[in-house]
């Protein structure tokens, strides 16, 4: 009987621990699929990860190889890309009304700006924004908001800290056929999202950070066309200065060969 309940309680113990395995995978599978599915919908471009992981212990996970492209017209290839990006997790809340997520840290991204011509305004990262928020109704009130097409992307969720960290903006130009200049964005930091009982939505969330990407992203663009319209005016200052003195050689020898 003894060695019976020790084979049942062995039985019982590995079961919990394939269940945990399985339960681990499973989430990760979600939040991969999630990605891939509820993104593409708000964005409507190409939207790929190649690996999550969320433990049910622990509540941290993490998202790698993320990618997500551009909206037809523009020739860069991509419009964001991420290699690793950790998060936490109320364990508790997983299967709850409101997923509580108490961090997001977004390492090192790669976002791409693309302005149509010279019309800084007019940019693959705004025409994403308008994309999303023709799906979440805008600033609409919510009683006027269109319902959301995917469960996901109005799933309740709180958000206590959002940091994207060592941002490469790779300034570009539909005129550059996909060339592109580096610029650094400074850390985009948001917290206290959804704290009250309706929370904040999936939708919701990307349109905000996507707001707030755009317009960091916009104002290093024109802080740095700005930067390169006062390098060529000193330039051309300078070569002003370099043909008047060279003009006043070139007199100063005639004068010398006249006298002789």
């Amino acid at each position: 009987m003894k060695k019976l309940l020790i084979k049942i309680a062995a039985v019982v113990v590995l079961l919990l621990v394939v269940g945990v395995i399985a339960a681990m995978f499973f989430l990760g599978s979600l939040m991969k699929k999630g990605v891939e599915s509820v993104g593409p919908a708000l964005t409507k471009t190409a939207m790929t990860i190649d690996k999550a992981s969320l433990s049910v212990f622990t509540g941290s996970g993490s998202l790698d190889g993320f990618s997500m492209g551009n909206p037809e017209g523009f020739k860069t290839p991509f419009a964001m890309q991420v290699g690793h990006t950790s998060l936490g997790v109320n364990p508790a809340s997983i299967f709850g009304d409101k997923i509580h997520i108490t961090h997001v840290r977004v390492e090192s991204p790669d976002i791409t700006f693309e302005a149509q011509g010279l019309n800084l305004m007019a940019n693959n990262l705004s025409k994403i924004l308008d994309n999303v928020k023709a799906v979440t109704g805008g600033d609409q009130p919510a009683e006027q908001k269109p319902e959301a097409k995917s469960e996901g992307a109005s799933r309740k969720m709180q958000v206590d800290d959002f940091l994207i960290s060592g941002a490469r903006l790779r300034l570009s130009s539909t005129l550059m056929d996909g060339q592109h200049a580096p610029v650094i964005l400074p850390d985009i930091h948001l917290s206290n999202l959804g704290q009250g009982p309706d929370g904040i939505t999936a939708a919701d969330l990307t349109k905000k950070l996507l707001n707030e990407v755009t317009l960091a992203s916009i104002q290093a663009a024109k802080k740095a066309a700005t930067e390169t319209a006062r390098g060529f005016t000193e330039a051309a200052k300078d070569f002003g200065k370099a043909s008047n003195a060279l003009e006043k050689v070139s007199k100063s020898v005639g004068e010398l060969f006249k006298k002789k």
